[in-house]
């Protein structure tokens, strides 16, 4: 294992364009779902609607968390609405699966969606039974990544030692806390919207544009 990791005995992930490239775009199909609430909510336009949407994913962390600030709304109506999608553009990476099954020690999901949706995606990516538990929003009583305490409740509910934990995460900001913390982190920039937003280089151990041969390298395998 690469010297900087061989300490680690609980390895966290990210969900949403961690575990599967950015390219998938499975946020375009949840984007168009996050619209249509909205518009049913304020009774805006599309365009509206969106200028919404990006403005509270951006100030709030999740565009849940900014509607829940601003409107009250009520959080597993916005999220079983928007999660309701297809799973067809997620393929099964059968080596990617093999390097995180190899991996020594405890493996957890930490995600701004909820457990359901996070389930079904594990499920179409061939992990469900891969990791050992999903932290969600729910868990995190709705306050997203990056705030520190759903990373802090992780830890302490979880069992988990920061200093002998790595985080997985696509976007940048989000490894700001894991860093406090003392988690090792690695940003996974393969390219998604906003991912290198706030980043910075002291809260940035590794950087790959593509998990499965950075695992190799961590594992001594082949990519």
């Amino acid at each position: 294992m690469l010297g900087d990791l061989a300490h680690v005995d609980t390895w966290i992930f990210d969900l949403d364009n961690t575990l599967y490239p950015a390219k998938a775009d499975l946020f375009a199909l949840i984007d168009v779902k996050m619209g249509e609430f909205i518009q049913g909510l304020l009774g805006c336009d599309p365009v509206v609607a969106r200028e919404t949407q990006k403005r509270y994913f951006l100030e709030h962390g999740t565009t849940l968390s900014g509607l829940m600030h601003h409107h009250g709304i009520e959080p597993r109506d916005f999220l079983d609405y928007v999660h309701d999608i297809s799973m067809d553009r997620l393929e099964v990476d059968a080596d990617l699966n093999a390097h995180i099954a190899a991996l020594p020690g405890r493996r957890l999901i930490f995600t701004n969606g909820d457990a359901a949706y996070a389930g079904r995606v594990l499920d179409r990516l061939g992990l469900a039974e891969t990791f050992e538990l999903i932290h969600d929003i729910h868990a995190c009583q709705y306050v997203p990544k990056p705030d520190p305490s759903g990373y802090a409740e992780l830890c302490r509910v979880h069992d988990v030692d920061p200093t002998r934990a790595a985080f997985f995460e696509d976007m940048a900001r989000n490894l700001k806390p894991a860093k406090a913390i003392g988690m090792a982190t690695i940003w996974v920039n393969n390219g998604s919207e906003a991912g290198n937003h706030d980043h910075h280089p002291d809260f940035i151990d590794f950087e790959t544009d593509h998990l499965r041969p950075f695992l190799a390298s961590i594992l001594g395998e082949s990519a």
